[in-house]
């Protein structure tokens, strides 16, 4: 039984160590990307910890859970190992979505300007970006 608390404590403080250096390694890597999108290096750092926070509490959520399961071993080191690596899938998983939403946050706000300069040099050169129907199709619906 004394076996079994220390190996869950052991579980809990290597999970929760990990996720915070995980955490702070996304908050890091995070930051470029949230700099080139918002421009802005307060509302960066704001939008960052809210990230951050989302982040732990989702991740320390599903530890919390996988730290309290039972999984078939045949004895407590192979549990302890077992749960450690889905501990470890868990912590990458939630770090590849936090950079992959990250990344298409970027790229939708890199369109974005690069559809504003585009209308804008049209406009320059006096060419219209607005859609106008044929004449055979105006009031229809």
């Amino acid at each position: 039984m004394e076996s079994e608390m220390t190996q869950y404590v052991v579980l809990l403080a290597v999970s929760v160590g990990l996720t915070f250096l995980v955490g702070r390694l996304l908050v890091r890597a995070g930051e470029p990307f949230l700099l080139e999108v918002f421009h802005e290096e307060k509302v960066t750092r704001s939008v960052n910890l809210l990230l951050s926070v989302l982040f732990h509490l989702v991740t320390l959520g599903v530890l919390a859970i996988i730290s309290v399961t039972d999984v078939p071993a045949d004895n407590a080191l192979q549990a302890f190992v077992v749960k450690l690596g889905v501990v470890l899938l868990t912590l990458g998983i939630a770090y590849g979505i936090s950079m992959l939403v990250l990344i298409r946050v970027r790229e939708r706000r890199r369109a974005s300007e690069i559809s504003e300069h585009v209308q804008e040099r049209l406009a320059d050169r006096g060419i219209s970006t607005v859609h106008t129907p044929p004449v055979g199709e105006q009031g229809h619906l």
